[in-house]
């Protein structure tokens, strides 16, 4: 080619283009802008829904080219992929242009990954093309023959009957082609084999189906009775030929143009403009959109290994900045929806809102989206301190927000900001970690100043936007749409009473406790008091997630949780028993100064006395199961089931061992694993407080009890052996899935016949709650509730199963109980137990 052809080859679809705007141009030019969009109102709903499912019945069509296609081709894959391939393929050459290219381009992505070569899918598209070409030769020669112009193409009849006639004779010839060259042909060094006449049937009955249906869309959107169908066919094949010939994408201009000349003595120009408007949204941009949402979506699904890596990258990257994030986020959602209740709405969408929101739903959503303002303003201080109740909120009322901001005003840019914000901190839940109490947090008085700055900042835009407004008292009962400085001194009301109730509340809320966990100076002065506590479970100490109260000398120590008002202590001090009481009495004024409920969880009977003595109630919460060591064995017929399980446990390649703390850090990743699978076999989630959890720094604090089966580790306990060996016990006793149900037992035994060897007194199988309750009529409600559960409530827990398995063991059995103030403290002490036994109110209801 010469680079005169190409530069003409270029420059004509560029012509063409300025042609077609020209005359455009001309046609338009005696309209205003009201006539194009009265023209487009003129187009009924229900002609534009009668046009969409005339497109897709069309474009459904358009997918049996490319089934015909793989036919002819030798090829089968399942119509879905067809369909899909198809339709985008379609969609995308319809809007660009140079269908062979981009509809070809699409068809190769999408068919490659399903085993297609390029020749096979060059041999797809120019099947397509030819039954593409039939299907315009048979549409327009039938029309010409049968209207013969209609009026509407300027032929005359004898012109357009002859040009008919002709194409007519040349799908003649391709069918007579068909049925008798059965060689393969050679075009440009490719070979190319002409479809059997029952395919070639097919090709012309899809083509032509395909053509009118196109052109049906065009049709049921003009006025009734304006022109005929064959008729608009052969015009419409016509422009789409005109727009094909100029490579103008989409023939845009050149296809208006044709139809716009045409049509105009039948229909005004302004309705044929408004039907051309509507028609290129119909039948062009709505599926190009239907059709790159599912090419985008399937490239993702193609992608989603590496998007899903992707992806944890990111949040990895951008989880530590997320809080401050969130909260700066959060205060600027609050300010715009104060700021813009504070200004009048827009006239245009008030009107709209006029048509289809009630007023008294709109003066309420004014209200309430100024209150959700002045809401997000505060909760922005919870999402920076990371509280798991700010975030929940805070997502609440950024959707709350984009409803109301639609409702008073159809604000959709606010609606948007608000909404983006919550999507964007839909994936960082696990960043708000924290459950205290939204208002236990102290607000420093920058973020007060900020808030009252914000605050005071929209009423003054409101007095400003409504200085032409004349004050009156009836101003604040005055309802109606366009009453927007009513709507804001209502708003501007509720929001200061809203702030001045939240200050009031914040200065009269009780000093914040200055929890912490403990530090590691801490850990090291608690350290030998646990090595010669009496009691294992002065080991809780050294999980980490306890504060610690140390009395002076260092002799004695509680640990202890704070949730809501509750103060828990975890068991009994530790320490000599003066000591101990002392420490009490200390812990109970330190949580009087903070408006707290001090109580003691899991206290034994020996130190009663000291809680009686302190004013506070008793509540049986169980009993624990201590099994004696001195005496232990397997002998006898009272443990023939024991022995018979060792035995077994044994022949099956069991076998138990006792690892130092020292060896403890090269056994972790062994330990983790375990750990993980049989959380996730459980369904439930790490407890906390009265338990331990997998933690690093707490496992290395002491021994590991191992079982192996074979020489491979299958499960693990870590235990509490202080140095007094007067009581040995375990805290996680965890095994791989699978694990026979012997096991546990075969870890039990084996420890306790460890511990007897080691020189411990007595070995603590942990408490059997609601455990030797008495249901007697002149019991106290609280125990016979407890007995009631015990008996009954396996529904909720297995306490009976619990209590036999370790009966098992022939334990020596000592009730424990809570130590709290009674009355109306005692339900917001038990909500406190059980949240920092559950790490949080969520993990009550969930596993």
């Amino acid at each position: 080619m010469s680079k005169l052809q190409r530069v003409l080859t270029t420059a004509l679809p560029l012509l063409l283009l300025c042609v077609a705007a020209y005359v455009l141009h001309r046609e338009l030019s005696h309209f205003r802008r009201e006539d194009v969009a009265a023209g487009l109102a003129s187009v009924s709903s229900r002609r534009i829904l009668l046009a969409l499912a005339v497109t897709v019945v069309n474009y459904l069509a358009l997918t049996l080219y490319d089934v015909l296609a793989l036919g002819h081709a030798g090829h089968r894959i399942p119509y879905p992929r067809v369909g899909l391939t198809s339709f985008v393929g379609y969609a995308f050459g319809h809007n660009l242009g140079a269908s062979f290219l981009s509809g070809g381009s699409v068809r190769y992505r999408l068919y490659s990954a399903w085993g297609l070569t390029a020749l096979d899918v060059a041999r797809v598209s120019a099947f397509n093309a030819l039954t593409f070409w039939l299907g315009l030769a048979a549409v327009t020669g039938a029309s010409l023959v049968v209207e013969g112009g209609g009026g509407v193409l300027s032929l005359s009849t004898s012109v357009a009957h002859g040009v008919g006639a002709a194409l007519g004779l040349l799908l003649v010839g391709y069918f007579v082609a068909c049925a008798t060259v059965r060689k393969p042909l050679r075009i440009r060094g490719l070979e190319w084999t002409l479809p059997t006449p029952a395919r070639a049937l097919a090709q012309l009955v899809v083509s032509c189906g395909d053509w009118v249906l196109a052109a049906a869309v065009l049709w049921v959107l003009l006025p009734p009775d304006s022109v005929s169908l064959p008729s608009l066919t052969a015009l419409f094949a016509l422009a789409q030929l005109a727009g094909i010939a100029s490579q103008v994408p989409a023939g845009l201009g050149v296809f208006e143009t044709v139809m716009l000349s045409a049509l105009t003595p039948h229909v005004p120009t302004p309705r044929v403009v408004g039907v051309l408007l509507v028609y290129r949204f119909v039948y062009y941009l709505l599926p190009f959109t239907v059709a790159a949402l599912l090419l985008a979506g399937h490239e993702l699904l193609q992608r989603r290994h590496h998007l899903t890596r992707l992806a944890k990258v990111v949040h990895s990257s951008f989880a530590p900045v997320v809080p401050w994030a969130a909260s700066a986020g959060a205060f600027v959602a609050g300010t715009v929806l104060l700021f813009s209740g504070a200004t009048p709405a827009v006239g245009e969408r008030l009107a709209l809102l006029r048509r289809l929101v009630p007023l008294p739903l709109l003066e309420v959503s004014h209200l309430l989206g100024s209150l959700v303002g002045l809401s997000l303003l505060l909760l922005a201080r919870g999402l920076q301190r990371r509280l798991d109740a700010a975030y929940v909120l805070t997502q609440v009322l950024l959707v709350a927000g984009a409803v109301f901001s639609l409702v008073k005003g159809v604000d959709y840019e606010e609606a948007t900001l608000l909404l983006v914000l919550a999507l964007a901190l839909a994936p960082f839940h696990q960043q708000f970690y924290r459950h205290t109490s939204l208002f236990a947090e102290a607000f420093s008085p920058g973020w007060f100043l900020a808030t009252a700055a914000v605050v005071g900042a929209s009423v003054w835009l409101g007095f400003f936007s409504y200085r032409h407004v004349e004050y009156r008292n009836d101003l604040w009962w005055h309802f109606a749409f366009s009453g927007d400085a009513p709507r804001f001194l209502r708003a501007s009301v509720g929001v200061l009473g809203a702030t001045v109730v939240a200050g009031l509340a914040a200065l009269l809320s009780p000093a914040v406790p200055r929890t912490h966990p403990p530090t590691p100076e801490e850990l090291r002065r608690v350290r030998p008091l646990v090595a010669s506590a009496p009691e294992s479970m002065a080991s809780l100490a050294l999980v980490g997630d306890k504060s610690l109260l140390l009395n002076d000398t260092g002799t004695a120590f509680l640990m202890y949780g704070v949730s809501g008002r509750a103060w828990v202590s975890m068991g009994d001090p530790v320490g000599p028993p003066d000591a101990a009481t002392e420490l009490a009495w200390r812990f109970r004024e330190l949580a009087d100064r903070h408006h707290g409920w001090a109580c003691f969880y899991q206290v034994g009977p020996g130190a009663l006395p000291r809680y009686l003595d302190m004013g506070l109630t008793l509540l049986k919460l169980g009993e624990e199961a201590t099994v004696p060591l001195q005496h232990f064995s397997l002998e006898g017929p009272e443990r023939k089931g024991l022995r018979h399980g060792m035995r077994h446990m044994e022949r099956e390649g069991w076998a138990f061992e006792v690892q130092p703390r020292e060896a403890v850090p090269e056994l972790l990743p062994q330990l983790r694993a375990i750990s993980d699978a049989w959380l996730a076999e459980k369904h439930t989630r790490e407890k906390g407080f009265s338990l331990g959890w997998f933690s690093p720094r707490y496992l290395e604090q002491g021994p590991v009890a191992l079982v192996r089966k074979s020489g491979v580790l299958m499960g693990f306990a870590n235990v509490w052996a202080p140095d007094t060996k007067e009581e040995l016990s375990v805290d996680l006793m965890r095994y791989q899935p699978g694990s026979p149900h012997g096991a546990m037992d075969f870890l039990f035994t084996s420890l306790m016949l460890w511990g007897r060897q080691q020189g411990f007194q007595r070995f603590n199988l942990g408490m059997a709650p609601f455990s030797g309750f008495e249901a007697r009529a002149l019991a106290p409600m609280w125990n016979r509730l407890g007995a009631l559960l015990f008996r009954h409530g396996e529904h909720f827990y297995n306490f009976q199963g619990l209590r036999q398995y370790k009966e098992k063991f022939r334990p020596d059995w000592a009730p424990r109980y809570l130590a709290s103030p009674g009355g109306l403290a005692l339900p917001g002490v038990l909500a406190g137990v059980a949240s920092l036994v559950s790490r949080g109110l969520g993990g009550v209801v969930a596993r």
